[in-house]
């Protein structure tokens, strides 16, 4: 990727006066960039209240109780987030904040109207998911906010590389000692009543310490090595990252049967090879990685065999237990199938659908297909188009930066982002099996939201940072340039005739 043949200088450090001068030029330019984020910022409020308000009255005929509390609720969380990037990130991109908080909204209103279905049947023992969430989302604004006052330049992250992977790491393997959920996977680590996915925060960790790695080491894994087939393949020697990489996928695979986090972990850090370096080869060959490791992994694990095996024949569990596959245990993957298959193109109306059907993870892995029943295709085709926009500004502030640790951040977490929705919207349509991960911002999870609006955090100050160092320099009129002016000795011509 252009732009990263050389490192960025003095990370973290202060500003010169250069920088100086072109953050005061990006000011000026600010206001525009803020007024469009308050007006797209009043829609969202305006929609997430109308949605919150139509889905109990078409429900129940009555407007729900609270809504005046929700929807100051809702004011804030919005108001809040956008006055602090006023001031403290005033050059960020207008649309990553409206986005978030537009899936966030969208999110919040489908858990209230999953909470009415639960409410009317008891036997599937469902909690109530949209107040909870509602405080999880507060939560993660609040850290949101903090880090854009806190971190006033992302390079100060490079520092801390080593440490981030090491903090990672430990978070990886901390739910492997954990119980297993009634599925099999380990995903979660308990904290007394609450209970932590540590997978979505690692999953921003490792997008920091792999655009500090590949920053200094992009020279050495982009040398040339031999050609096979028509295709440069990277030398021997620089294959250990990316095998060492492959191991940890394989092994979070095999003690923690979490086939999502593997996934993404390794998706993440091909991307970022990939952009670092320009080179298909390591495409490849993580590809062909990434197949034989889950071959071997669905071969001989149970849990990622079953998997499979829905995913193959999701049909077959309505079948009489003595002619079902070995390994089916569930029939969430048939029943989101119908629920797409009865939306049609519109659906069947917000709040006139039967999630219920999907059992106890309709409101967290299966709420695309509430989505998909209740607004039809051209909802699901609505929300998908969110994430796209929501990504596509994420690339766009990696493109514009100047550094290349803020190139590869802004990349890595986009990147995160669009292979989480493809992996939860592959499985439950059945184009690839359930992975057991969830909708950033939709679906029901505390660690999910948090660990989302901390990347929406990330994205902007590598989105403003990105725009104060495009501005041009502008000269202080204070200052003029001495350099400018000469003292130009007099040269004497030829003496006049007659002299």
């Amino acid at each position: 990727m252009r732009g990263l043949t050389s490192a960025s200088r003095n990370p973290g450090g202060p500003e010169s006066d250069a920088e100086r001068t072109m953050t005061f030029a990006a000011l000026a330019h600010a206001p525009n960039r803020r007024r469009t984020e308050a007006w797209l910022l009043g829609f969202v409020v305006f929609i997430t209240v109308f949605g919150y308000a139509y889905t109990e009255l078409s429900m129940k005929g009555q407007l729900p109780g609270g809504l005046a509390g929700f929807a100051v609720s809702v004011f804030f969380i919005a108001l809040v987030p956008h006055l602090v990037v006023r001031r403290f990130a005033p050059r960020a991109d207008p649309l990553i904040l409206p986005l978030a908080t537009l899936l966030t909204g969208i999110g919040l209103v489908l858990l209230h109207r999953l909470d009415i279905t639960y409410a009317e049947k008891p036997r599937l023992q469902q909690a109530q998911a949209a107040t909870g969430q509602l405080v999880w989302t507060v939560i993660g604004v609040a850290v949101c906010i903090a880090i854009l006052m806190v971190l006033r330049d992302h390079r100060l992250l490079q520092r801390y590389i080593y440490l981030t992977m090491a903090v990672a790491l430990v978070m990886l393997m901390a739910p492997a000692f954990s119980p297993a959920d009634q599925f099999g996977a380990k995903r979660w680590i308990l904290l007394g009543p609450l209970s932590l996915q540590p997978g979505e925060f690692v999953k921003i960790m490792i997008v920091v310490f792999f655009a500090g790695y590949l920053t200094v080491n992009r020279d050495a894994l982009a040398l040339s090595g031999r050609r096979v087939m028509g295709m440069q393949l990277p030398p021997g020697r620089q294959l250990g990252p990316i095998f060492t990489i492959w191991v940890i996928s394989l092994l979070v695979l095999v003690f923690e049967r979490d086939l999502g986090t593997s996934l993404i972990f390794f998706g993440v850090f091909v991307i970022m090879l990939y952009m670092a370096t320009e080179r298909t080869s390591w495409v490849v060959c993580g590809l062909l990685m990434a197949v034989v490791g889950a071959g071997v992994v669905g071969s001989i694990e149970p849990h990622v065999k079953g998997r499979v095996m829905a995913w193959l024949h999701p049909m077959d569990i309505f079948l009489p237990e003595n002619k079902r596959p070995p390994g089916l245990i569930s029939d969430q993957a048939a029943q989101a199938l119908f629920s797409f298959g009865s939306g049609g193109i519109g659906g069947s109306g917000l709040g006139q659908g039967h999630p219920e059907l999907i059992g106890f993870a309709g409101n967290s892995d299966f709420i695309l297909t509430t989505v998909g029943e209740e607004l039809g295709l051209a909802g699901v085709m609505a929300v998908l188009l969110l994430y796209a926009l929501l990504a596509q500004r994420g690339l766009r502030a990696g493109l514009t930066a100047r550094d290349p640790f803020g190139k590869l951040v802004a990349v890595g977490l986009a990147g995160a982002l669009l292979l989480q929705v493809f992996v939860v919207t592959g499985g439950v349509t059945g184009l690839i099996p359930l992975t057991g991960k969830a909708l950033p911002f939709l679906a029901k999870g505390g660690s999910s939201m948090v660990a989302n609006w901390v990347m929406v955090a990330v994205l902007l100050r590598v989105s403003d940072s990105a725009q104060r160092r495009r501005e041009p320099v502008r000269p202080s009129p204070e200052r003029p340039d001495a350099d400018a002016t000469q003292r130009v000795p007099r040269i004497s011509g030829p003496p006049a005739p007659g002299a």
